[in-house]
């Protein structure tokens, strides 16, 4: 149990280090053809550009999305929300989760308020997390209540999905211990 501790600790503390606070200009998101699923059920084409780490399935969320380098900046806000232990403690999750192009979408100003506002930080978080398993089925018309509390939608078909018709899912149904990740290119804002 203490190697598991040290190991999310160091985990963490990495992920504090690697949070940019000056992003610059937008990425250019990839418009590649999906890759077909893969024989663990992920799919989509920014599923080989995500560093895989043996055994994801069995560790927490956190954790879970921490092996993955280009979850740095969502992993780096988690921490700096102290979101971690919550979304830790939840049996059953489903995380959209902004890979690290999707933070370089949002201008510095918007970055630097939100980290700076530890309320609105956890909401716009929260808003990227469904409090249920969602699996790739669900996806093609779903609507789903947040854990921020308002409403998301998925659309789309075959390897092929958006979230509230804006954000692709570059790389979807990655397994954590009690969660499913579907990366995506987009930062989520929640209803005003």
């Amino acid at each position: 149990m203490r190697f598991i501790r040290m190991r999310t600790a160091k985990a963490t503390e990495a992920a504090l280090v690697a949070i940019p606070l000056a992003l610059g200009g937008l990425a250019s998101p990839s418009h590649a053809q999906d890759a077909p699923p893969s024989p663990s059920g992920t799919f989509g084409s920014g599923c080989s550009a995500l560093s895989q780490k043996a055994n994801t399935a069995r560790d927490k969320v956190v954790e879970a999305a921490a092996a993955y380098p280009q979850l740095s900046q969502l992993v780096s806000a988690t921490v700096r929300a102290k979101l971690g232990v919550t979304l830790d403690g939840k049996p059953d999750v489903t995380i959209f989760a902004p890979n690290d192009q999707a933070f370089q979408k949002v201008t510095v100003s918007q970055v630097g308020a939100l980290l700076s506002n530890q309320g609105q930080l956890k909401k716009v978080l929260t808003y990227h997390v469904v409090d249920k398993q969602i699996t790739p089925n669900e996806l093609s018309k779903g609507s789903f209540t947040t854990v921020e509390g308002s409403k998301l939608t998925t659309s789309g078909s075959g390897t092929d999905f958006k979230v509230n018709g804006k954000a692709n899912i570059v790389c979807g149904n990655i397994k954590a211990a009690n969660a499913t990740i579907y990366v995506i290119d987009s930062v989520l804002q929640p209803p005003s």
